[in-house]
């Protein structure tokens, strides 16, 4: 039913990368999703109703924050698609992550209501009457629920949707609750124990685990997230498959989400390559690494001295020191200028996220022990931070 329900209603299954084909694909997910989840809630509310199950009420009122959450996934998406302006350089794209934290602030805050409401439940239990009807609406909602969640993947991973890969996630989360629910309504069918008030907390667990990890899904992005590891692998590999690329560092990608990334670095080059040359070389790899991999990628040229024996041993003694400090460190960009009275000394040092020692106090000891070696030197040290590990192998 899925391939059938995505060639009727998404017939440009190639175009998917362009802003207003990913808003039409994100509008087919939340339509579909707005009138499933409200078919749902209508027939458990139903079913809650005529049984009398606060936990059966609950799950109803939770494919109806889905079905809200499903609209403002639309309206996400719309807004994402508008183009760049003035006040946006960059585009709207982050829409989607601003809406998917609406919803999960929407989700936490009706999981707190029914757990408070199934705690009381729990204390004052009233008997609960289940018929076959509400056994039949649940056991039809888990598999609505499972096409549901198989749905959303497809359409997610076509879009490359973070938004709609989430709302996936909550609709297998709801095949665990509505599961648990149905649970609950045939012991109290068929064993005559009332459990209604321990399956209602049940569901207001998941439904506040699913708003806490929405919550943290969607704010990662807004707040400055890792990039991806294989994007950052794959980058390193595409700039480096170029001979005349000696080596990489400084990487620093910016999202702006799906279609808009952003990412510089520094490629070290032979300082005897003739200048014009090089320069066409760079924008080449700009252009052919940009377009393949989906970004705009801007690369700083850094010329390297290579085959000078004197320069060649210091560099070598200077890494043993860096190493001996720590081995997660890494350094590039090393030169030496060299004077009558005393040796310039120049590099930077790659601190990894969460390195232990402060910037200001590594640069005193790699100092010191620099000295120790080279008397004469002056160490001019620079930090760097490793943002995206592009440095590890």
């Amino acid at each position: 039913m899925t391939p059938l329900l995505l060639r009727l209603l998404l017939p440009r299954a190639k175009e998917y990368a362009s802003p207003a084909n990913r808003a039409q694909a994100g509008a087919v997910a939340g339509g579909v999703g707005i009138a499933t989840n409200l078919l749902l809630a209508a027939g458990k509310f139903i079913a809650g109703a005529v049984s009398g199950s606060i936990s059966i009420t609950a799950d109803a009122a939770n494919n109806l924050s889905d079905a809200g959450s499903s609209l403002l996934t639309m309206v996400g998406f719309r807004l994402s698609a508008k183009p760049a302006d003035k006040e946006h350089p960059f585009g709207h794209a982050r829409y989607e992550y601003l809406t998917g934290l609406a919803v999960s602030v929407l989700i936490l805050l009706l999981g707190g209501s029914f757990l408070k409401e199934s705690i009381v439940g729990f204390f004052q239990a009233k008997e609960t009457v289940i018929g076959t009807l509400s056994l039949v609406i649940l056991a039809v909602s888990i598999l609505a629920k499972l096409w549901q969640w198989s749905f959303y993947r497809r359409v997610a991973s076509l879009i490359e949707s973070k938004a709609l890969e989430a709302s996936a996630s909550d609709s297998l989360s709801d095949v665990g609750m509505t599961s648990a629910v149905l649970v609950g309504a045939l012991i109290r069918r068929f064993a005559g124990i009332e459990i209604d008030g321990v399956v209602g907390c049940v569901v207001a667990v998941f439904i506040l685990i699913s708003g806490v990890k929405l919550v943290l899904e969607t704010t990662g992005p807004l707040l400055g997230a890792a990039p991806d590891p294989d994007l950052v692998h794959r980058l390193k590999n595409c700039v480096l498959a170029y001979p005349e690329i000696i080596g990489v560092h400084d990487l620093v990608i910016h999202s702006y989400g799906a279609g808009k990334v952003f990412a510089t670095l520094h490629a070290e080059v032979d300082a005897r390559t003739d200048l014009t040359t090089i320069h066409d070389l760079i924008d080449n790899v700009e252009a052919e690494a940009g377009a393949k991999l989906g970004l705009e990628l801007v690369i700083h040229m850094d010329p390297v001295t290579l085959d000078d024996p004197k320069l060649d041993a210091m560099h070598a003694e200077i890494a043993t020191v860096i190493r001996q400090v720590s081995p997660k460190l890494r350094h590039h960009d090393f030169r030496v200028v060299f004077g009558p009275t005393h040796d310039n000394i120049l590099f930077d040092v790659v601190v990894p996220t969460g390195f232990a020692i402060p910037d200001e106090e590594l640069v005193r000891l790699l100092s010191i022990s620099i000295k120790r070696i080279y008397p004469t030197a002056v160490p001019k040290i620079r930090v760097d931070h490793d943002y995206a590990d592009f440095l590890e192998e």
